[in-house]
């Protein structure tokens, strides 16, 4: 993934959120219940990217999947894996030592 093309991506949908939100301020009404202008402005926001940002999600969401396959193609694991393992290492190792040893079980559930 490129930096760039998540950055445009970021940008264009603060600007979808941020745009009708100002317009939507300069109204009496919504000066008053400025809550109301920010969730009409998420609702146009989230329009307005549905329709004109689909390109840039493109990309961004392409670079994603090309990276996950470079890395699944060269064997390398994320943090994410990795601490994985390392918890379930520590599950069976608790079970194998419960296991071995039933009065402990019941000793750790207790205290």
């Amino acid at each position: 993934m490129r930096a760039r093309s998540a950055l445009v991506y970021t940008v264009l949908r603060l600007l979808a959120f941020l745009v009708p939100l100002g317009i939507l301020l300069l109204f009496p009404v919504f000066q008053e219940l400025p809550w109301l202008a920010a969730i009409f402005a998420a609702l146009i926001g989230l329009s307005l990217s549905t329709l004109f940002l689909r390109r840039p999600l493109d990309k961004v969401t392409g670079g994603l999947a090309e990276r996950r396959a470079q890395r699944t193609a060269t064997g390398r694991r994320t943090g994410a894996q990795t601490d994985a393992d390392a918890e379930d290492a520590v599950v069976d190792a608790t079970r194998t030592d419960v296991a071995e040893d039933p009065s402990a079980a019941g000793e750790a559930s207790r205290g």
